[in-house]
């Protein structure tokens, strides 16, 4: 099963990387003479209102989350990394305020803060800036629930026989962490970054349903999902769930390959 969900995200993530040879047409190009078109030769899924081709929109929407997802949920990691590695370590009231702002942060509707942030933008930044910012703040927002999970693992290392042992012949700063302290704490963060990386995923899927992801035209699968919103025409045109499928698909993968043993602390 595993292997299968690592041959499926392989599979999707070469074909969205290879769209520019894969696809088409441009992800913006308008064929004016067949605005909705169903599925044709020429159009494998259709067009949308615009005379865009629905294939290639999907190819190249599928490229903006499969790449930057996983560079949001490594922004989130190195945070968690970071912050809970060092509230562990240093203990004390540190330790006490780090709990704190975990839990606050982990309290907030900070999707409703990211939909806020996000609709403050202007209506016309440019596609890479929107992007971006979508992103960054995905990843900066994402850090207290893996922190709290580093937290613990730290903590359960920082009492071992071999931590102890290592402190007592003397090692410490910078070669103890990367003799002793993150080689035991790689498979956490490696758990969590893959753990991350549907969330955000799925957080972006969100924001495109309410028009605040992606800027038009440059498509993602949250901006390709707002068409499901209008349930007759999906049930005329069940193509229309193409992009719903290959979501869902790459979620349960990511989740399947999150589990795999050799990644489990």
């Amino acid at each position: 099963m595993k292997k299968i969900a690592i041959a499926v995200l392989a599979a999707i993530l070469l074909a969205s990387l290879g769209a520019g040879w894969i696809a088409p047409a441009s992800y913006q190009t308008q064929f004016r003479e067949a605005p909705n078109s169903p599925p044709t030769a020429h159009f494998l899924l259709g067009t949308d209102d615009l005379g865009r081709d629905r294939l290639s929109r999907l190819l190249y929407g599928s490229r903006v989350s499969l790449l930057l997802a996983p560079a949001a949920a490594l922004l989130a990691t190195l945070l968690a990394g970071f912050a809970g590695g060092a509230a562990a370590m240093l203990g004390g009231w540190w330790e006490r305020a780090f709990l704190g702002a975990a839990d606050l942060s982990m309290s907030l509707p900070w999707l409703f803060l990211l939909i806020t942030v996000r609709a403050l933008l202007p209506l016309d930044v440019a596609p890479i800036l929107s992007i971006a910012i979508t992103f960054l703040l995905l990843g900066a927002l994402g850090w207290a629930g893996p922190a709290r999970v580093v937290r613990a693992a730290v903590v359960n290392l920082r009492g071992s026989e071999f931590m102890l042992q290592a402190r007592a012949s003397g090692l410490s700063g910078f070669r103890f962490l990367r003799v002793h302290l993150l080689p035991n704490l790689r498979p956490v963060l490696v758990t969590q970054f893959l753990i991350s990386i549907p969330v955000f995923i799925l957080s972006e899927a969100n924001l495109g349903l309410l028009g605040l992801g992606v800027a038009e035209p440059m498509p993602s699968w949250g901006g390709l999902l707002r068409d499901l919103e209008r349930f007759s025409e999906v049930r005329a045109n069940p193509y229309l769930l193409a992009p719903a499928v290959m979501l869902i698909a790459v979620v349960v993968c990511f989740q399947i390959v999150a589990q795999r043993e050799d990644f489990v602390a």
